[in-house]
C-alpha cells in the first residue's frame, strides 16, 4: 500500500501554518509512492464519519531528498486504500536540507498521470 512506514520524520520539522498549506494546490499521487511517518493508526478515527470535518480535505505531504513523506492524513490514505483507490489527492510542500520551504516543483516525484 505504501512505499515505506517510518515511526518519525527523517526530515526537519516543517514550519507550515494551516494558511501555508492552503496555498499549496492539491495534486494526485500514487499511494505506493508515499512513505508514512506514523507507524500506528487509530481505528476509531479511521471509521469516524466526520474525520475531516475540521481539517484540510487533502493530505499533507513533504517532498524531501526526492521522497514523498505523508506528514498528515494517514487515516484518509488508509481509507482510500481500503476503497481500492490507488491514488490520493494531496498537498505537497518541498523542503530544503535545512527544513526551509522550497517553491513547488513543476512535476513532483510520485505524481500520478
Amino acid at each position: 500500500m505504501f512505499r515505506g512506514v517510518l515511526s518519525a520524520r527523517p526530515y526537519p520539522a516543517p514550519e507550515f501554518s494551516h494558511r501555508d498549506w492552503m496555498q499549496v494546490p492539491p495534486r494526485l499521487v500514487k499511494l505506493a509512492d508515499l512513505i508514512t511517518i506514523k507507524a500506528e493508526l487509530r481505528l476509531d478515527v479511521l471509521l469516524a464519519d466526520d474525520s475531516t470535518f475540521f481539517a484540510d480535505l487533502f493530505c499533507h505531504v513533504i517532498e524531501w531528498q526526492g521522497e514523498l513523506y505523508l506528514e498528515d492524513g494517514l487515516h484518509r490514505a488508509v481509507h482510500a486504500a481500503l476503497q481500492q483507490r490507488p491514488t490520493l489527492h494531496v498537498r505537497i510542500a518541498r523542503l530544503a536540507e535545512d527544513g526551509t520551504a522550497l517553491p513547488p516543483a513543476a512535476s513532483p516525484a510520485g505524481e500520478a498521470q
